[in-house]
């Protein structure tokens, strides 16, 4: 425990008791007793001004708490909106903090703020605050002024004020305050951009920020008001898509995979990655979660992105990731200044994975392409022109072995599932073609299509095991197999797929994946891919599991109710805001990048198929 504060052995606040805010340019994530732990500054890939959560002496965080410490708190969402509330129960009284970046407003695109609005509802209470910023990283040295109206912060790159009405002391690292309210009284804290000598004109009044309250409220239900899911667990489903909202780069339609860097996939571990940039299979699903709930504007909106990626793209391969601005990745670097989550190290920057090849990324672009032009709007000539050149490739290239889905980095391997999804591009392809009556080298794609087929099902499956396997020549299980049905690979009733789903649901000490309905993507020790560790079970390859199951259903009734009672299960693992990090650790904490899009689109999928399935039964 740190300041009152529940923290993981390296001191840092567990993952899962986060919160998240954002509006759609960065995110904040709020502790669940009111500090906000990171936050990077001015988009989602920026260099972060808050990082606690990679080291909680160096990183910097803004905190707002009672006093004395080891109060009760609650934390929860303003319904059906991205505004968090922390509310503080003391013998004293009780007191909320109120924290949202502001949406909605007509000049929303020049004015940006963190606005922050603790009240006492009863009673009377002391609170603190600490703001200590650490610019680019922690790495880059700052001076505080305060001036009328609060403080400013100077960094080399960066400049940030703090405004408020209420007093602040400059301390070596920032500011702090200790004020009281009593019943009915707030304090308005906001953090802009900008270097100012005087920042009076931008203290919010109690009546300001509760017209920039309401506007945000007012703003997020209406955006969900455009969900057009009814079926059973709505609230879940919902919440998922407010996260991936939340995940969205408004500027340009990109989708982040994660709006964090560096949190472990094991305690204490190596593999610390960051997930601040646009995968083209990651968003790929995102756009097909989004259409199948109602949402075909965030859907175009990335199509547009894509679009203009393919265009500059020449005949090579096409990069499996972007910056948001759909410029090249950082080069991965190595923070040795931060000690990590729980003491997890290295820290990293960048991504070193942007130049592996992974040939599964074709079949999520295609899929999600055919489904916007089957449910959103036609595509046009132009862009098919850039798509026709992208199959082509795939259809020369499907055979070369890559690093596949889960980004290995112990060399290049035949992955099944990079296979079956370079079926899927070509497969797509043949549709699309047909039904938009478009130009294409159709003997030629529907050869590859069907030599494609033939390979997977000679050499990616195995008589010996029964199952499809994970690459050719490597007779272990993979989770990503899971989607052959799911992308009409396979019947889900096929015998092959019933029984691959089978030896998957077995516990790993008897070969399987599956622990108590929770999935690892695949066995750490027996894939060698290059990297120290073990790791939690997978969230998405849980969902996908669900989906599996669930479509099973016409010759195996019994799956379907486990399909359920596993979907229901993997609702308890989310924290208490509803949120999902990337994977569930052994002792069911979070683990990996937080919130991440691929388990939220994966609920949702999961959710739309089995309630669909169930029908209007119980």
């Amino acid at each position: 425990m740190r300041d009152g504060r529940q923290t993981t052995a390296g001191g840092s606040v567990p993952i899962e008791d986060h919160g998240v805010i954002g509006d759609l340019r960065t995110v904040a994530l709020i502790g669940n007793e009111g500090t906000i732990d990171w936050m990077c500054y001015p988009h989602f890939d920026s260099p972060s001004v808050f990082a606690a959560l990679l080291d909680p002496q160096k990183g910097g965080h803004w905190r707002i708490h009672p006093k004395p410490d080891g109060v009760l708190c609650k934390q929860f969402y303003w319904p059906d909106t991205n505004v968090l509330v922390t509310r503080f129960y003391t013998p004293d009284g009780v007191g909320e903090l109120i924290d949202f970046m502001p949406m909605g407003r007509e000049d929303e695109d020049d004015v940006r703020e963190v606005l922050r609005r603790v009240r006492v509802v009863r009673g009377e209470m002391a609170f603190e605050l600490e703001c200590f910023p650490a610019f680019n990283y922690a790495r880059d040295t700052h001076t505080t002024h305060l001036i009328s109206g609060g403080a400013a912060f100077e960094s080399e790159k960066l400049q940030l004020t703090l405004a408020s009405s209420v007093p602040m002391q400059r301390t070596e690292r920032g500011v702090t305050a200790s004020f009281v309210l009593k019943e009915n009284q707030s304090a308005v804290f906001s953090l802009r951009d900008g270097m100012r000598v005087s920042c009076e004109e931008l203290v919010h009044s109690h009546e300001s920020a509760e017209a920039l309250f309401r506007g945000t409220v007012e703003y997020w239900r209406h955006w969900l008001s455009g969900c057009q899911y009814t079926g059973r667990w709505r609230e879940t489903v919902q919440r998922s898509a407010l996260a991936l909202k939340l995940m969205t780069f408004a500027p340009t339609g990109a989708i982040v995979a994660a709006p964090t860097c560096s949190l472990p996939e094991s305690p204490g571990g190596t593999r610390n990655w960051d997930y601040r940039y646009c995968w083209l299979r990651d968003a790929a699903f995102t756009v097909y979660a989004f259409l199948r709930i109602g949402f075909k504007k965030e859907a175009a909106a990335f199509m547009r992105w894509v679009e203009a990626r393919c265009a500059e793209q020449g005949d090579g391969p096409l990069p499996l990731m972007f910056s948001l601005d759909g410029s090249r990745v950082p080069d991965e670097v190595e923070l040795t200044h931060l000690e990590g989550y729980g003491g997890a190290k290295p820290v990293r920057i960048g991504n070193g994975a942007a130049d592996q090849l992974q040939l599964d990324i074709y079949g999520e672009l295609m899929d999600s392409v055919y489904l916007f032009n089957k449910h959103a709007a036609p595509i046009s000539y132009d862009f098919w022109r850039h798509l026709r050149r992208l199959v082509d490739w795939v259809c020369e290239h499907w055979n070369q072995p890559d690093e596949g889905i889960w980004e290995v980095r112990g060399g290049r391997r035949h992955f099944v599932y990079s296979k079956l999804m370079c079926w899927v591009a070509v497969d797509r392809a043949i549709r699309l073609a047909d039904k938009r009556s478009f130009p294409a080298d159709r003997p030629k794609w529907l050869a590859t299509r069907d030599a494609i087929f033939e390979d997977i099902m000679a050499r990616g499956w195995s008589e010996e095991r029964g199952s499809f396997i994970q690459a050719y020549g490597k007779d272990t299980l993979d989770a990503a197999n899971l989607l052959m049905p799911l992308v009409f690979f396979l019947s889900p009733v096929d015998p092959r797929m019933i029984s691959t789903l089978d030896h998957m649901r077995k516990p790993p000490s008897q070969g399987g994946l599956t622990s108590d309905g929770l999935v690892f993507r695949y066995d750490v020790a027996a894939t060698l891919d290059g990297i120290a560790g073990s790791e939690g079970t997978f969230n998405l390859c849980s969902f996908w599991l669900v989906e599996a199951m669930t479509r099973a259903n016409p010759v195996r009734p019994d799956l379907l109710e486990e399909a359920r009672l596993t979907f229901e299960r993997m609702l308890g693992y989310a924290n208490h805001v509803g949120l999902y990090a990337e994977q569930t650790g052994m002792s069911g904490e979070s683990l990996g990048n937080f919130p991440q899009a691929l388990t939220h689109l994966s609920l949702i999928s999961a959710a739309y198929n089995l309630d669909r399935t169930l029908g209007r039964k119980d």
